[in-house]
């Protein structure tokens, strides 16, 4: 059963398999896919025959690299109807896999960033790998991490969800499981046979057989500067401690923050804030849609998609340009509700 070619959905062994099927954009997520894995799940979740699901990515590069932000562009120069529609039903779906009633596996192999952590990281069973490149990269086109990956960035552990949604920059699967997004580490070579297993034999024998010790994460390594960098009460403040910290990491932080949009870099620390105060991931997916709807209104985000995406020429030009010219009220703005809202 499938609704889309590019959404590989089937059973077998008792297992539902649903596999990401874009190979060429590293299974980046659309409208037809969230229809067709919404549409997968319902059916499962209610099917006695179907005793786990497993997701995984089709080609080599990755799980999936996060939405169709091209779409979003598109959409957000007109009227936005579309990006909101698909940010609906995307959220819709991330809650519906943090509460699936059954083991559901992500294989979180390769590139998993962005919509790519919503649709594994709210697993209840999440496998990375030695290969696994993990991010919440949105401040780089001058968006706001969603997907529910505020949720998950605030209850990091000390500011460490803070650094990750902050720079934007990709963390290792040793890293995911140190900040609370996975759960078990498998080597890639083995993914073909630990799936295998999981049909023959079920998910917690597969797990026991084929889950290593991860290695020690290098970003819980630098717990120390980057608790005490991050605790301050803006980015300005964050950057400049950054900025002023002996560490060279700590360094490369402040200057890697600095390529931000500053308004989305200011949104940013508001929306885990707030998340980090809201108790279930459906209350924080209900904040991360006002705040997508109200980046629709954004110059940043057009701009950022442009310069990183579209015109390719890695030069956005930021308005307001600096942290300094973003206001509290141009952050406030972002978290006022959606017309409609999304309701669970």
């Amino acid at each position: 059963m499938s609704e889309s070619d590019e959404v590989l959905a089937r059973v077998e062994g008792g297992v539902g398999l649903l596999t990401l099927n874009r190979p060429q954009a590293i299974n980046s997520l659309n409208l037809p896919m969230v229809t067709a894995m919404t549409a997968a799940l319902s059916t499962w979740a209610e099917d006695p025959a179907v005793a786990a699901v497993v997701l995984s990515g089709a080609g080599e590069r990755g799980l999936c690299a996060g939405g169709d932000v091209v779409a979003i562009y598109h959409s957000a120069k007109g009227d936005g109807a579309d990006a909101r529609r698909f940010w609906h039903d995307e959220y819709l779906l991330n809650a519906q896999i943090g509460g699936f009633p059954k083991p559901y596996v992500s294989l979180m192999d390769g590139i998993v960033m962005g919509g790519g952590v919503g649709v594994g990281a709210h697993a209840n069973t999440r496998v990375v790998t030695d290969t696994t490149k993990m991010a919440m990269p949105e401040v780089g086109i001058g968006f706001i991490p969603d997907v529910g990956g505020t949720y998950l960035l605030s209850r990091a552990p000390g500011h460490l969800g803070l650094h990750a949604a902050l720079t934007g920059a990709p963390f290792s699967g040793a890293d995911a499981i140190a900040l609370g997004f996975a759960d078990h580490y498998v080597p890639h070579a083995a993914l073909g046979v630990f799936t295998a297993m999981i049909l023959a034999d079920g998910v917690t024998a597969a797990l026991q057989r084929h889950a290593i010790e991860a290695p020690a994460s290098a970003l819980a390594a630098h717990r120390d500067w980057i608790d005490e960098c991050y605790a301050h009460d803006t980015v300005a403040e964050i950057v400049a401690a950054l900025a002023g910290h002996a560490d060279p990491d700590a360094k490369a932080a402040a200057e890697l923050i600095g390529t931000r949009s500053p308004i989305a870099c200011s949104v940013t620390l508001e929306s885990v804030r707030r998340a980090g105060e809201l108790t279930t991931l459906e209350d924080v997916l209900v904040q991360e849609f006002r705040v997508s709807s109200a980046s629709l209104r954004s110059h940043d985000l057009v701009e950022g998609i442009r310069a990183q995406l579209v015109d390719k020429d890695r030069n956005p030009q930021w308005s307001p340009a600096t942290l300094a010219e973003v206001s509290s009220a141009d952050v406030e703005s972002y978290f006022a509700p959606a017309e409609p809202d999304l309701v669970f």
